[in-house]
């Protein structure tokens, strides 16, 4: 039988101490004999310094050895149980009664902390549960679309018709304008800026000097329409935002217009407020290194219901014309 534990106890590691709860050793006994972290130094958080094999020695008991291959191969990988432990497991296996307790308590816990700790021991950041994993977004033109089109990142999938990838002059344009997301028309048709919203940016470009004399291309930063045409959430953009990086990369536009709030935050990656952004020449970093001017202005949709803003529209737009003359 097991002695009281005391400074001189035994300190066993979690495989040890998994061994024995699976030969059927009390939890609560056990627990005396958990390997304990360090004292912290001087002036250190206690919170920031690691239990013994990166796990907590409650969760040891608790949980046991992750289920599935990855315990397995931390079971064979690990240094076999000391002398008085296996003593004390084959002291309590011979005594009548005893019963084995369950070994995995929680294997979808213990199955995400034994792949975050395969990720820290490669040295890469461990994703959070339920993240989705990154894209691995294609580098040609009609790859990138054909991906686009059968894109599942975010939920937006679910009720679209189509992806609305753009649409435009994809040689060289010299004016790239990005919108919001596609409205119900956009859907519809499969191209973005359908409907009123549309003929009004086509007249604001006209009056600009835009179109029809020089190259456009028209997209938007999420390539799904929202139902019921509602603002995409913040991490329905961030599905989309690599392919909108990537259009940028390839097409390779003099410049770019992003149409309202969302459009102007997600490609400057800022949270100020949108009048803030508006009345001066951005430059945005492409993927090569490279920089483009971006001027921000009001998304047509906006200037339907609060035509009083058109004037500024017109100078925002004359801004980047300047720009690019």
């Amino acid at each position: 039988m097991l002695e009281p534990a005391g400074p001189q106890a035994p300190s066993l590691n979690r495989v040890q101490l998994a061994w024995l709860q699976e030969l059927g050793l009390d939890r609560a006994l056990l627990k005396a004999y958990v390997r304990r972290p360090a004292p912290p130094a001087a002036g250190l958080d206690a919170a920031a310094v690691p239990a013994a094999d990166g796990v907590a020695a409650g969760a040891i008991v608790g949980r046991g050895v992750p289920a599935g291959p990855a315990g397995a191969a931390g079971m064979a990988g690990a240094s076999a149980p000391s002398a008085s432990a296996s003593a004390a497991g084959a002291a309590l296996v011979s005594t009548p009664g005893s019963g084995r307790a369950p070994l995995v308590k929680d294997s979808a816990v213990a199955g995400a902390a034994a792949v975050g700790g395969r990720a820290e021991q490669r040295g890469e950041a461990a994703r959070p549960a339920g993240a989705a994993a990154p894209v691995v977004v294609a580098r040609e033109w009609g790859a990138l679309q054909a991906q686009v089109e059968t894109c599942e990142a975010c939920g937006l999938c679910e009720k679209r018709r189509q992806a609305v990838f753009g649409a435009g002059a994809v040689q060289a344009p010299r004016w790239l304008v990005v919108g919001e997301a596609p409205g119900e028309q956009d859907d519809r048709h499969g191209e973005p800026f359908q409907g009123r919203a549309g003929t009004l940016l086509q007249a604001m470009l006209r009056a600009a000097g835009v179109v029809p004399d020089q190259p456009v291309y028209y997209t938007n930063i999420v390539k799904c329409r929202p139902v019921g045409n509602r603002t995409p959430k913040p991490d329905e953009i961030q599905a989309c935002l690599p392919y909108l990086r990537r259009q940028i990369s390839l097409l390779a536009p003099a410049g770019i217009v992003a149409l309202g709030r969302l459009a102007a935050q997600a490609l400057l990656d800022t949270e100020a407020d949108f009048e803030s952004l508006r009345g001066e020449v951005h430059r945005l970093r492409k993927e090569d290194g490279g920089e483009v001017p971006l001027v921000v202005t009001y998304h047509p949709a906006l200037l339907l219901s609060r035509p009083q803003h058109k004037g500024g529209a017109w100078q925002d737009l004359n801004l980047l014309r300047a720009v690019l003359a």
